[in-house]
């Protein structure tokens, strides 16, 4: 049986979305979960950075000009202390195959690469830009979930309708609602900051003491439609409930 796919879709540049899909991913390993991260954030390439090494082929080529498996294109994250495995597929490439990678064609390799994804691992999550180019709309179009992503601010509350309605205009809806930085009415579950925010600190949540590694396995949660086994002391899980409440009321 395939694995789950997710899109995790900013609602505004700036949201905080490759950040969050590397946390949620390293949760769900940390569930005994085998996860897989494909980049469809062409432009800013953020997922690059974390991880080393020359990437090749990158996840535009696997769109473009490569036949090679999904696999050769993958790269593990070097977690230590968990059952299961984060592999990620970023980009990285020059603005010439950029462009390619956002045509039409491309963009219905990259539902081909998702499905390919989902035949191997238990989830598959999506790092996907606000929706304005083919291969966004091919990422939300693939995915057994969509999830957007908004700075808890009032230009992240406005961005946010704004996507919902660009998503109406494609023809799908999102099944969930993650605020970063902050708290928003609309939001189903919250990511704090971290005390850690550099690529090479990340994951954090395997780590971090306090109420960021709770928040995000229920962030988790919500993002995959799923009930984690993971667990924690409760000092920290009264702390996550009462800063999640508090950042409601501001």
């Amino acid at each position: 049986m395939p694995g789950t796919t997710t899109a995790l879709v900013g609602a505004t540049g700036g949201a905080g979305v490759t950040r969050t899909t590397v946390e949620l991913a390293a949760m769900l390993a940390r569930d005994g979960d085998e996860v897989a991260i494909l980049d469809a954030a062409y432009a800013t390439q953020g997922l690059s950075q974390y991880v080393g090494g020359r990437l090749d082929p990158d996840t535009t080529a696997l769109v473009t000009d490569s036949d090679a498996p999904l696999d050769a294109g993958l790269v593990d994250f070097d977690l230590t202390d968990v059952d299961g495995r984060v592999a990620c597929c970023p980009a990285a490439a020059p603005f010439e195959r950029l462009a390619r990678a956002k045509t039409p064609e491309a963009a219905q390799r990259l539902e081909d690469r998702i499905d390919e994804a989902a035949e191997a691992f238990d989830h598959v999550l999506v790092d996907t830009p606000p929706v304005a180019a083919n291969q966004a709309v091919a990422a939300v179009s693939a995915v057994d979930r969509i999830v957007l992503v908004t700075p808890g601010t009032p230009r992240g509350a406005d961005a946010l309708q704004q996507m919902r309605g660009r998503l109406r205009d494609v023809g799908v809806t999102a099944e969930a609602t993650l605020s970063t930085r902050g708290a928003i009415d609309d939001a189903d579950a919250v990511v704090p900051e971290s005390d850690v925010t550099a690529p090479d600190d990340a994951p954090a949540c395997l780590a971090s003491a306090g109420a960021f590694a709770p928040a995000v396995a229920l962030a988790t949660e919500v993002a995959v439609d799923d009930e984690l086994s993971v667990e924690f002391d409760e000092e920290s899980l009264l702390e996550t409930v009462e800063s999640y409440v508090s950042e409601r009321r501001r």
